[in-house]
């Protein structure tokens, strides 16, 4: 019920947004539209967090404090070098190479500063819907793993009108889904989720010039050609569409499930995350940032 709520709240305030002309087009690459919709999502969590849960606000995972940079920061490296090693295997193999294209080093620069902004405000707009209040609302009645599958489902129905899109690539996208809610679940942080999200788009996108999920960014100096057959490079809908990325997603899942290098923060442990069983138990928390042996000793 909380759930519903919650899309009811953001549905409206995307709504209002609308009315007021901030929508920003329809042009999906665009970051306005991006951005008005995160507001509204945002603002619906605000709502359901103060209004309902009487908690404050970052305790549904994006909580202001000295780890938030280096639970955002780590978790973008992870998510580039998850994808990374996908890529790596598709090229090992032959199935990807690089030819130069028209552009300017500035430029570039330019281009890689503004898809960074323009994937880190989507990446957190999919996981305050997919990995925010509602998984955590549902967790909470349900458990955690069932929750995250039905959401991770959800996650790939709403990629399944992509361009190029290909049933692998849905079930890869489902099983990311997956990897996000084990990012969420070790460390209650969605700055960490995200940023393993933002990693893995950002990576495909701009380093490597794939396409991401089937949609085309050109990048400049270089352009990204998958050559090899596309059950395993993911041909025109990107890496994500192949085995290979299977087969890293599941790697990455597993690694974020079982290193004893994530938990949660002690900012996010004093704020009560509402997926905890028993919220105000105090539990101590190294920070989600990888920790030394000899500190954690």
């Amino acid at each position: 019920m909380y759930a519903l709520l919650f899309l009811a709240f953001t549905v409206l305030g995307n709504s209002m947004l609308a009315l007021m002309g901030l929508e920003g087009g329809d042009d999906p690459t665009r970051l306005a539209p991006i951005a008005t919709s995160l507001a509204a999502s945002l603002a619906a969590g605000w709502v359901m967090m103060s209004g309902v849960e009487r908690r404050p606000f970052g305790a549904m995972g994006f909580a202001l404090g000295r780890a938030a940079p280096g639970e955002s920061g780590w978790g973008t490296l992870l998510g580039a070098a998850f994808l990374g090693a996908a890529v790596l295997g598709v090229a090992a193999t032959g199935g990807a190479r690089w030819i130069p294209d028209a552009g300017t080093l500035p430029g570039y620069l330019a281009f890689a500063l503004r898809t960074l902004a323009f994937f880190a405000v989507a990446a957190a707009l999919e996981e305050v819907l997919f990995r925010g209040y509602p998984f955590q609302a549902l967790a909470r009645g349900i458990g955690a793993w069932p929750a995250a599958v039905l959401l991770s489902l959800l996650f790939a129905l709403a990629h399944a009108q992509n361009p190029n899109v290909r049933p692998l690539g849905l079930a890869n996208i489902a099983l990311a889904g997956l990897m996000l809610s084990a990012a969420y679940l070790r460390t209650r942080s969605l700055w960490f989720a995200t940023g393993v999200h933002l990693g893995w788009n950002w990576a495909m996108a701009t380093l490597l010039d794939l396409p991401v999920s089937g949609l085309e960014i050109d990048t400049p100096l270089y352009t990204g050609m998958e050559t090899g057959p596309d059950w395993w490079t993911g041909g025109a809908f990107g890496p994500e569409a192949g085995l290979a990325a299977t087969l890293a997603i599941t790697a990455g899942t597993v690694w974020l499930l079982r290193t004893p290098r994530l938990r949660e923060s002690p900012d996010v442990r004093r704020l009560r995350p509402i997926i905890d069983p028993d919220p105000a138990a105090p539990v101590e928390s190294p920070t989600a940032t990888p920790v030394p042996e000899e500190r954690r000793a």
